[in-house]
């Protein structure tokens, strides 16, 4: 690939863009249909609030702190496919699965298999997908491949909402057993999709062709922007103690979780992909505002005083998790010379996932003690981010001379 012309090699980037984007499409369809009913099942099977948040922060803490390992591999043996089809092939186990455990505590080990199989594949995927899109533009590239995610993040809660929409009138969990069996059909075509993307695509390294600029020297730059990152990740619950909320106090029914979960990701990925375009013209100043924006969504949910309040909560949250998803990636990308991206992946993602982790605990912790507590701590840690974001922003472009 090498040998390309220059409009060649854009186009074979765009292509493999949206190839590695149908692979996410399906990867999500799978944990999001399963993610969008995690908290109302384990309460079902009898787990606490605390249970709920502290389960949920271990997954995304696993999900992320293990990149730090499989980061390095990648780097080290440059064997990111392989990586990536291992982590992928561990769904096969770890969500149908949920559909067969008797107990919250066995199904909290499927949960934490999935996260592993996640950190197993995440850092060298980025990797693969940060080649083709320093070739088409990193905020563009990332937020169609995250778009494309979110179509599945929508696909997958409606999926197992209608599973349990077919099978009502039988005992609740029988309704989420059967929503877990389904989601063997995307797990089976997200590993046929990769394996094609494989096949296609052997050497997605070559679409990067070399610049005349080494980042590397932004990193003091980076480590600052991972503290900007655990901030906002302290302060921004998992939707497991979303749906939990929702489910316990009544304001929605069973049925209606994953629908509104499913909207959740539909303006996750209209953001992904509006906010990856305009972090190419105006860099981390729009992560910055957004998370002043998502930083509404504690007050908005969890001191909802009626349904119309935890649908604008969840909108706040969305917003804030579309600008993540696109955003995250593609400032790594620009800030991390190529032999070093996976590594940085690893660590970024791993710092922020210990700081999921911490807040997802202490939030699950305040849930039945103080809700005003919950909510002034989730604020407050994003808003601290917000600075912190922004000044990283501005030395960016001047260092970059307010190059994109």
């Amino acid at each position: 690939m090498s040998g390309r012309a220059p409009s060649s090699t854009k186009r074979a980037a765009q292509t493999f863009i949206v190839f590695m984007g149908v692979v996410a499409l399906f990867g999500d369809m799978t944990y999001e249909g399963a993610r969008g009913l995690v908290g109302p099942y384990l309460a079902l099977l009898g787990a606490s609030a605390t249970a709920v948040g502290f389960a949920a922060g271990l997954g995304e803490f696993l999900g992320y702190g293990l990149r730090l390992v499989t980061g390095w591999v990648g780097d080290r043996t440059r064997a990111y496919w392989p990586l990536v089809i291992a982590g992928y092939s561990l769904n096969l186990v770890a969500v149908p699965g949920l559909a067969l455990v008797g107990s919250w505590q066995a199904a909290v080990g499927l949960l934490l298999l999935e996260r592993i199989g996640k950190a197993i594949r995440s850092p060298a995927r980025s990797t693969l997908v940060s080649y083709a899109a320093n070739e088409a533009g990193v905020g563009k590239s990332f937020g169609i491949e995250e778009a494309l995610d979110q179509i599945g993040a929508v696909s997958g809660p409606l999926l197992t909402a209608a599973a349990i929409w077919f099978v009502r009138g039988e005992p609740a969990t029988t309704g989420y057993r059967v929503a877990f069996a389904v989601l063997l059909l995307p797990v089976l075509l997200n590993l046929a999709f990769v394996l094609g993307a494989r096949a296609r695509f052997p050497r997605p390294d070559l679409l990067e062709r070399a610049k005349a600029e080494d980042p590397a020297r932004f990193g003091g730059l980076f480590r600052w922007y991972v503290v900007g990152a655990m901030l906002l990740a302290l302060g921004f619950s998992d939707w497991a103690l979303v749906a939990y909320h929702a489910s316990r106090t009544g304001l929605l029914g069973a049925g209606s979780v994953p629908v509104l979960y499913a909207g959740a990701m539909a303006v996750d990925a209209l953001g992904a992909l509006g906010f990856g375009v305009l972090f190419d013209r105006h860099g981390l100043v729009v992560l910055a505002v957004t998370t002043a924006v998502s930083a509404a969504f504690a007050p908005l949910v969890f001191l909802a005083p009626s349904a119309p309040w935890l649908l604008l909560g969840a909108l706040s949250w969305a917003i804030g998790m579309g600008a993540q998803d696109s955003i995250f990636k593609a400032a790594i990308a620009r800030l991390v010379p190529k032999a070093e991206r996976a590594r940085a992946y690893g660590v970024f993602f791993a710092l922020f996932g210990l700081a999921w982790w911490l807040g997802s605990t202490l939030m699950g912790w305040l849930y039945g003690r103080s809700m005003t507590a919950l909510v002034a701590f989730s604020v407050l840690a994003q808003l601290a981010a917000v600075p912190v974001l922004l000044v990283v922003g501005v030395r960016i472009r001047a260092l970059t001379g307010g190059a994109r």
